[in-house]
């Protein structure tokens, strides 16, 4: 058993690298020469990834790879896409140039709303209390100018601030409830910021309240903190075209490919267990986007699951339909992103990723990152409803197995002609490689 580590803190990379070795593998030495095999042989640049996180001993490395042809909104894009799993930018790919061919996608920022709260506990008169917010709102405007001052010069600030009475879900439970547009910031900080001075107001200003009693001033601040479910932050993709312009399969006709893409749709809108499959395929577009412009991923996460869920069933985040001989395929989502602040003026790889987007402002990234999201959807569920998913996953995984087993080019042109007649599997190729090596 590892003893614990006082201080690890305070202990250089050096020997904090030293420590785990020693303390966790068999081979100290080989796991030190791992370790320090990953960083980056500038040292400025490792000391910027460095500072990113606490007790950094290595960097962790993710493929970078390119979509391009993505026809958004009539301009081109390449859009970049940081992700380990096979197959996701090859499929991403293969749909933007499907529809490249077919008008495009068209995306749209509905709302930008961003949501913060302060909670806290009131055990008083429900009516007194509203009456105390409802007269000390301005200075929850007036008290963070110093914050909201620079926020403001960009069109943004703070929206509205209400009170929500969360009683019936939990006794004497009470919400400050605002709205922001944080314009080309995610915003997480400035949120949070005006949050904790409205928290402060509300305190001070209910302990010399003359609308309240004296029992009643003692409000008590549980917490204040933004939302990662933006509901009213929004962006639509979607792409539409004729029916009769759907034919590239010589194996189904536009009809019939159609008619199960839309019945694959509505199963995930009814069955859960196919819906978080489905919507899983989504975020391996989505994720692999925001990861490479230096956004959060898992409040992206979060958010959008939350609202895949908002009546009450987990269902599909896309939709489709064939009306009057067109056929639509569209998605809403709830997407809060930056282009300006944390990362994206830091990483050297997320500013080469904004530069190569064109230094979108957050709303074209927003339509950037659904899009991405919605091809990843529709090339998962083409394959799904004509060749099946595996045909184009498992070649790819071919490669994995392939670098795993650390076959020559010898042996992999051998073993890539093979399975061009074969189903490959992990089994199956590890097989056909020992025979090779016979």
């Amino acid at each position: 058993m590892t003893k614990a580590v006082s201080g690890f803190s305070k202990l250089s990379k050096e020997e904090k690298i030293n420590w785990i070795a020693n303390s966790h593998f068999l081979n100290p030495e080989e796991a030190t020469t791992i370790l320090r095999k990953y960083w980056n042989s500038d040292a400025d640049l490792q000391k910027l990834h460095d500072e990113f996180i606490e007790n950094t001993i290595s960097n962790f490395y993710l493929p970078l790879g390119v979509a391009p042809n993505f026809l958004i909104n009539g301009k081109n894009y390449t859009i970049p896409m940081a992700i380990e799993e096979s197959s996701v930018v090859a499929a991403a790919s293969k749909a933007a140039k499907f529809w490249s061919n077919r008008g495009g996608f068209k995306a749209t920022v509905i709302n930008s709303e961003k949501i913060g709260q302060v909670h806290f506990i009131y055990a008083g008169n429900k009516e007194k209390l509203q009456q105390f917010i409802n007269e000390i709102k301005p200075k929850f405007f007036s008290e963070t100018d110093s914050i909201t001052k620079n926020m403001q010069k960009r069109g943004g600030g703070i929206l509205d601030i209400e009170l929500r009475d969360k009683t019936a879900a939990l006794e004497n439970y009470y919400q400050l409830h605002a709205t922001f547009e944080t314009k080309d910031s995610m915003g997480a900080n400035f949120i949070n910021s005006c949050l904790e001075q409205f928290a402060k107001t509300l305190k001070e200003e209910a302990q010399k309240s003359t609308i309240l009693s004296e029992e009643e001033r003692d409000i008590q601040i549980v917490m204040s903190i933004l939302s990662n479910y933006v509901p009213n932050c929004i962006v639509r993709a979607e792409v539409s075209c004729l029916v009769s312009d759907l034919k590239e399969d010589k194996h189904i006709s536009q009809e019939e490919f159609v008619e199960k893409f839309i019945r694959a749709v509505q199963i995930a809108e009814v069955e859960p267990f196919r819906a978080v499959t489905h919507n899983k395929g989504i975020m391996n577009g989505i994720d692999a986007v925001v990861l490479a412009t230096g956004n959060d991923f898992r409040a992206v996460e979060a958010g959008i699951h939350a609202y895949a869920a908002r009546n009450g069933n987990y269902s599909s985040l896309s939709h489709a339909k064939v009306e009057n001989g067109v056929f639509t395929f569209w998605m809403e989502i709830p997407l809060a992103l930056g282009t300006v602040g944390g990362l994206t003026n830091l990483h050297p790889l997320v500013k080469m990723s904004m530069e190569m987007l064109g230094n979108p402002s957050a709303h074209e990234l927003m339509q950037i990152v659904a899009v991405a999201g919605l091809a990843q959807n529709f090339a998962a569920l083409r394959s799904l409803t004509t060749t099946g998913i595996q045909q184009g996953h498992m070649k790819m995984h071919l490669m994995n197995i392939l670098n795993q087993f650390n076959a020559s080019e010898t042996e992999r042109k051998l073993v890539v002609k093979h399975f061009e007649k074969h189903t490959v599997s992990h089994s199956a190729v590890v097989a056909y490689l020992e025979e090779i090596r016979k």
